[in-house]
Parts: structure tokens; C-alpha cells; sequence
């Protein structure tokens, strides 16, 4: 799949997701720079907020606006991006989100292994802008790969697909 960044194109590297799948086991990286799986997060519903970086004004609001949705609901939001675990952590406590968690994928497949990483363009080898929404048994049940990374997510689209 090709998107685009300020209208240039960009494309995808790894096999992108589908609806109905089981998601792939991840491990990524904790603030305190442990390593956390899919399955260690238990048998929750799951919005996975992917983005670039928590460090530009688009992802930062995506992160703000989920968590801010999803307070009190039973569903997991986490945020994944390839921003180091440091900065994940002074942005969610500058920015007030508690809820959920915000796990980097510096030193991780999961790009490719969700078909999220961008190969080419100004922001090569991070992960585009994707959300998806996982059930409590991590079967895929809603994708959206914003096709202009520039651009926030359908939040409301997200939220129906849940149910919420």
C-alpha cells in the first residue's frame, strides 16, 4: 500500500494486516526499557494508536484524543511509535495520558511484521499513522492506515467499530 506525506508518495514495507486475523506477537520496549508482548497484555480489547512520533503535533493530538475517548472504558488504548522509551514517557506525563500504555518499537520488528514501517520518504523507518482495533482474543477487528500521514485518524469510525 502507498500513502502519502505532504502529498509525496510513501510505501509500506512488510505484509499489511487484515481484518479477521489473529495480530502477530510483538515485543516492545517499556519506559523502563523492559520488553512487553501482545499476549503479556492480556485478554482485553486493544486500540493500537500507531504513529511516526509522540514528538509532532498530529500524533501527539491522536495519543491525547484516544486517551482522553477511552477513559473509563474497558479497552486498552497503547500507543506505538518509534520514539525512544524516554521521550514516550516525559510526553504522556507532560501531556496528562494515564491511561493505557505507550511502548516504543526502536529495536523491534513490528513495523514490518504489521506492514506499518515506511521504506522511503523523509520519514523512512518509522511507522506510519495506523489504528487498529484488536478484541479481547488479539483477532484483528478494524483498520485504518490513514493515507495522508499528515492527518488524524477517524476517531469516530475507531470508537463505532468497538462498539462505544
Amino acid at each position: 500500500m502507498t500513502l502519502t506525506f505532504k502529498g509525496k508518495t510513501i510505501h509500506l514495507k512488510g505484509k499489511p494486516l487484515e481484518v479477521g486475523q489473529k495480530a502477530p506477537d510483538f515485543n516492545l520496549t517499556q519506559a523502563d526499557l523492559s520488553e512487553i508482548s501482545l499476549a503479556d497484555l492480556g485478554p482485553v480489547a486493544k486500540v493500537l494508536n500507531i504513529v511516526p512520533s509522540l514528538d509532532t503535533n498530529v500524533c501527539s493530538t491522536s495519543a491525547k484524543k484516544f486517551n482522553d475517548k477511552l477513559k473509563g472504558k474497558e479497552v486498552l488504548l497503547v500507543n506505538i511509535s518509534m520514539d525512544l522509551p524516554f521521550a514516550q514517557d516525559r510526553f504522556c506525563k507532560a501531556s496528562g495520558i494515564e491511561n493505557g500504555k505507550t511502548l516504543s518499537a526502536f529495536r523491534s520488528s513490528f513495523g514490518e511484521d504489521y506492514g506499518v514501517l515506511m521504506q522511503d520518504g523523509p520519514l523512512a523507518n518509522l511507522l506510519s499513522r495506523v489504528v487498529v482495533l484488536l478484541d479481547k482474543n488479539n483477532k484483528v477487528l478494524y483498520i485504518e492506515k490513514v493515507p495522508e500521514i499528515t492527518h488524524e485518524p477517524n476517531y469516530d469510525a475507531a470508537l463505532k467499530a468497538l462498539g462505544l
